[in-house]
């Protein structure tokens, strides 16, 4: 079969299927997960794994559970410090927290000498050398260089808010820096999309229905074969004691004719009928309305179905073309797929991955020109066939001959055993034949799904395999930040800014549309496009940088820029609706509102039992939105006097240097 051709190509996007996919939970990693009744080093672990992850608010929280519990150690002390200050100015410590970050070498000791001592020893420099002028700051930076790398970074990572003046700047330089070189690392382009696939349900396959043979069926087919063996035996036996030598022959010649002609009939009846069974399911024809599935799951994967033939067009097809061509075989698909998931709760994204292969082998075999190659195969070989019809015709007239020879040894009372042979014979024929052909169907079922099921478990293992080494959140985490940093530079160079000019920054980052989304159990949501807001708070006003995030490279798109003086801004909140989803809103005074929808709606089904609060606190704090709020909050509040106090409480940190 060739369909009409066609010089169009059309394939889908890589998103184009979200719209079935609202969020993968992977409920599986517990890196978050801990229990109030969790031990201290337990808490720390959560915590440190928290602060990794973006989420410095809920990290501090474990971290200090674990301190109160009495867990104490370097590696405490460093993440502790790092939380504290993560994400966050001077301004928006409390008076206690101002304290005990002042106190902290008292309550949180050092003990031996290790890398982590070493860490916590030049955050506490760096955080000593912000409040005065005359730190070597050369001299810093050079012991901070020679810190090892996962200290080194993790300073470099938290800190950069918390800093300000001269050293903020070169903290500022070696944070880019780093940024521009590990932003890509980890063959990040190759890896992220793994993060938005959901364990892989195991492969299943419709199983051949059992063999349907009903009670009437073979009482027909025994009662048949008990009248009819009696009475060719009969029918035999007259010949042999009439002695009419050419009827008996005939009657050898019956018999043998019927061994050969039976196996072939029911082999050509066989084919035919699976061939037509086939064409039906296969008929290249568009779709009645009245076929699209009312069932949900089946929907669900007639939808997926129908996007990935859409992407897998062969090349000078039609994408209505192919998808009409392959109508029946998705029909087919879909409903093999739907019954052998419909009776195990497993959510459809958890399978994608069997749908899209079935899909990609429908158009691997239409490239190699097998996809209807069935009929080849299921075509009646001209022996049989012929086999067939000269036994049947042989079986016929030797038939007539040997009961004409019967008459006329027996005479009428040969009738009634004539009339039971053929009434017997006819019944038993036909019974037999649909047992057979039963039989036939079952096992030609089980050898397709043994073939299909040996097809979709070598695919299991090929998709486990690629997803052997799905980053985790903390990857994810890392090179978010490494983005945030590359964008803030761009924003930086196209205002002619170095960073000591900014008074303070801020970043909203929301999903952009319908871009797909997932998180691990109790961590931040993360997406695959991001919709990036950067405020860079300066002296002469606010300048606004935004940008499309595509986090598989990298790469930014759709870049624009705003000013606006501080009197401009006259609100700023967050909407937070009945669905759980919060929406970031800022006011200006012409009536402009910038808006960025933080946490979509809360409508999937939860793996595991969650707090939907607790979700949207982790993803807001991951997303610093406190910090956000916290800078724009008191811009719309106070406008330039927030700037003008903002910059003098700097100032008094450094003395010798005059408020703006």
């Amino acid at each position: 079969m060739t369909p009409p051709q066609d010089t169009t190509t059309n394939i889908a996007a890589d998103d184009a299927q979200v719209g079935m996919q609202v969020g993968i939970v992977h409920g599986d990693v517990y890196s978050y997960v801990v229990a109030p009744d969790s031990p201290a080093d337990k808490k720390f672990e959560a915590g440190m794994r928290f602060l990794e992850g973006g989420a410095a608010g809920r990290a501090l929280w474990l971290i200090d559970k674990a301190i109160e519990s009495g867990y104490v150690t370097n590696r405490v002390c460093f993440y502790w410090l790092l939380a504290m200050v993560s994400g966050r100015t001077r301004r928006e410590l409390s008076a206690e927290e101002t304290n005990r970050l002042r106190d902290c070498d008292r309550f949180l000791p050092l003990t031996g000498d290790d890398s982590w001592a070493d860490g916590v020893r030049i955050i506490r420099r760096l955080l000593d050398a912000a409040e005065k002028t005359d730190a070597d700051v050369r001299v810093l930076m050079k012991e901070l260089d020679e810190l090892r790398p996962i200290q080194r970074d993790m300073i470099l990572r938290h800190m950069a808010v918390f800093l300000h003046g001269p050293l903020k700047d070169q903290m500022w330089d070696r944070g880019l820096q780093r940024a521009r070189e590990q932003q890509m690392s980890g063959e990040r382009s190759e890896r992220v999309r793994k993060f938005f696939q959901p364990k892989p349900a195991v492969p299943r396959v419709r199983e051949a229905v059992p063999t349907r043979i009903s009670g009437p069926t073979w009482c027909k087919a025994v009662a048949g074969t008990l009248v009819f063996v009696p009475a060719a035996g009969y029918i035999g036996l007259l010949l042999i004691q009439g002695g009419r030598i050419s009827a008996l022959l005939a009657y050898i010649l019956c018999v043998a004719a019927a061994c050969f002609a039976a196996p072939a009939g029911v082999e050509w009846r066989f084919r035919s009928l699976r061939r037509r069974m086939l064409d039906e399911a296969y008929a290249p024809t568009p779709l009645p309305r009245a076929d699209t599935p009312s069932d949900p799951l089946a929907k669900r994967i007639d939808h997926q179905l129908r996007y990935y033939l859409a992407k897998y067009v062969p090349d000078g097809m039609d994408r209505e073309v192919w998808l009409t061509w392959t109508a029946g075989i998705r029909r087919r698909i879909r409903d093999e797929i739907a019954d052998a998931y419909c009776d195990s709760g497993t959510k459809v994204d958890t399978f994608d991955w069997l749908i899209r292969h079935r899909a990609s082998e429908v158009a691997r075999r239409w490239n190699k020109g097998t996809l209807w190659s069935y009929r080849q195969e299921l075509a009646t070989p001209p022996r049989t066939a012929a086999t067939a019809v000269l036994g049947t015709m042989a079986f016929a007239a030797g038939g007539t001959w040997a009961m004409s020879g019967a008459v006329q040894a027996g005479g009428l009372s040969v009738i009634a055993p004539v009339v039971l042979a053929l009434a017997g014979g006819w019944i038993a024929g036909n019974a037999w034949l649909r047992i057979v052909l039963e039989r036939r169907r079952y096992r030609a079922d089980k050898a397709d799904f043994d073939k299909l099921s040996a097809d979709c478990e070598m695919a299991y293992r090929r998709w486990k395999d690629w997803l052997a080494d799905t980053p985790d959140d903390k990857e994810m985490a890392t090179w978010l930040d490494w983005d945030r940093k590359v964008l803030l530079s761009e924003a930086l160079q196209q205002y002619r800014l170095k960073m000591s000019d900014v008074v303070a920054y801020a970043f909203i980052e929301a999903r952009s549309g319908s871009a797909t989304r997932a998180r691990v159990r109790g961590g931040p949501w993360r997406y695959r496009k991001y919709d990036m807001k950067i405020f860079l708070i300066t002296a002469d006003g606010v300048r606004q940088y935004n940008a499309r995030l595509h986090f598989d490279d990298g790469t930014f798109h759709d870049r624009n820029r705003l000013n606006y003086r501080f009197e401009a801004v006259t609100a700023v909140h967050v909407q937070q609706a009945d669905d759980n989803s919060h929406t970031f809103e800022l006011s200006l005074m012409d009536g402009q509102k910038i808006t960025a929808q933080m946490i979509g709606p809360e409508l999937e089904e939860q793996q595991q039992p969650e707090d939907p609060e607790d979700v949207s606190e982790v993803s807001l704090d991951a997303a610093g939105l406190h910090h956000t709020l916290h800078v724009l909050e008191g811009v719309a509040a106070e406008g330039k006097a927030w700037m003008t106090r903002e910059r003098a409480a700097t100032s008094q940190d450094e003395p010798g240097q005059p408020a703006a």
